[in-house]
């Protein structure tokens, strides 16, 4: 039996799919249109900037290696909580970072769970053993 959490982990991990492979389907179907998203450098962009980055090639990811995923739902809200490490390119740029993903979903009969809201911040590398 699947549970509203296992749901939404796997809807979080096709999500995380769909930003690695540029699949702007795939990622118009789970952004919602009121979509508001925090970036590192405190920004806000909408749901068409995100989708622009990745049809136009702007932003290329190249590994997307989750560390940790929390999941909480209460109703039809959920949050997920990911910790990972991202690397690729921003308008030509190379990138690697580790980073917290905090992503408001809500879930609707018609289109199932969609990001409404999220924040990325930096976190410190994991020092060596």
């Amino acid at each position: 039996m699947t549970t509203d959490q296992d749901d939404l982990r796997s809807t979080e991990r096709r999500l995380q799919a769909a930003q690695l492979a540029a699949d702007v389907a795939t990622l118009d179907a789970l952004l919602d249109d009121r979509l508001v998203f925090t970036g590192p450098d405190g920004q806000l962009c909408r749901k068409s900037d995100d989708l622009e980055l990745h049809r136009t090639g702007r932003q290329r990811l190249t590994r997307v290696e989750e560390e940790a995923l929390d999941v909480l739902v209460v109703g039809a809200t959920g949050v997920t909580w990911f910790l990972g490490t991202l690397a690729g390119t921003v308008d030509g740029q190379e990138f690697s970072a580790r980073l917290r993903y905090t992503r408001t979903w809500v879930r609707t009969d018609g289109s199932g769970w969609r990001v409404v809201a999220a924040h990325v911040t930096p976190v410190t590398p994991v020092p060596p053993a």
